[in-house]
């Protein structure tokens, strides 16, 4: 992997590991266009530059990660399910991370459900916080992103939607979720491929990391205000939009899989 294809890799993640359309599916999507191969240290970077994104959470909201051990005791409730289900299921999950048309069927799914969305879970305005038992409910909405293509903002939003919480409010939650998730999905790859990392490999996710972070403020606030006032209906019609290309491209033979 050159420093080109990782400088543009850690662009595409820090753009849209916060909006709802799968910056797995798009990382797959993009090394499969340029041929990137599925060395070890690729698949490590592009879990490792999600770290770079962490930051520009507990940047933007560190008045709310200074707040009550009430608070990271529902963040770790929430994270629960992950925790348990993508330790069970590591293996099955990296072989899907090659399958672009999973992304591609995925995307278009997840396309329709959001553009219809706001009409399933009607907008109740509340000034309470997210409660115990629906933060463990929002935790299980977001074990479905871990098929590629689903989005964990995606999966984590609908989940807060349903339990009556307002786009904002969703949006917000499932910034603070990606926290855990994300740390500990890079601290566990970290774990598992740090004897492999070369001197100069270090240099990359250094870089990767810190693009990552940058474009993932500009990320976070650009969405946040974007939701609250027109919702997710955009975002729907781009996923179907991209979902329906690539099955295009694969059933006119172009081979799009991670090689």
């Amino acid at each position: 992997m050159s420093i080109l294809h990782a400088i543009i890799l850690a662009i595409i993640e820090g753009l849209t590991e916060f909006l709802p359309v799968s910056s797995t599916g798009h990382m797959i999507i993009y090394s499969s266009l340029v041929g990137i191969s599925k060395s070890e240290f690729t698949k490590l970077y592009t879990i490792n530059i999600q770290f770079g994104c962490i930051i520009s959470v507990l940047v933007l909201y560190r008045r709310r990660f200074l707040q009550t051990t009430d608070f990271y005791l529902k963040l770790f409730v929430a994270f629960l399910p992950a925790a348990v289900i993508g330790f069970l299921l590591n293996d099955f999950i990296d072989s899907l991370l090659e399958n672009v048309t999973v992304v591609a069927i995925t995307l278009l799914l997840g396309g329709i459900l959001l553009i219809y969305i706001d009409k399933i879970f009607k907008q109740i305005p509340r000034d309470y916080d997210v409660t115990f038992p629906e933060a463990l409910k929002i935790g299980f909405y977001q074990c479905i992103a871990m098929i590629p293509g689903v989005s964990r903002s995606a999966a984590t939003i609908i989940g807060g939607m349903a339990q009556g919480l307002t786009r904002k409010q969703a949006a917000e939650f499932s910034f603070f979720l990606a926290v855990p998730t994300m740390a500990a999905a890079t601290g566990y790859k970290l774990l598992k491929s740090y004897k492999t990392i070369q001197s100069d490999d270090i240099q990359v996710l250094l870089i990767g990391n810190a693009i990552a972070f940058v474009v993932g403020l500009i990320a976070i606030r650009g969405f946040v205000g974007f939701v609250t006032k027109y919702g997710f209906k955009v975002f729907g019609y781009y996923r179907i939009a991209l979902g329906l290309l690539l099955l295009g491209l694969i059933a006119a033979g172009v081979k799009l899989d991670v090689v």
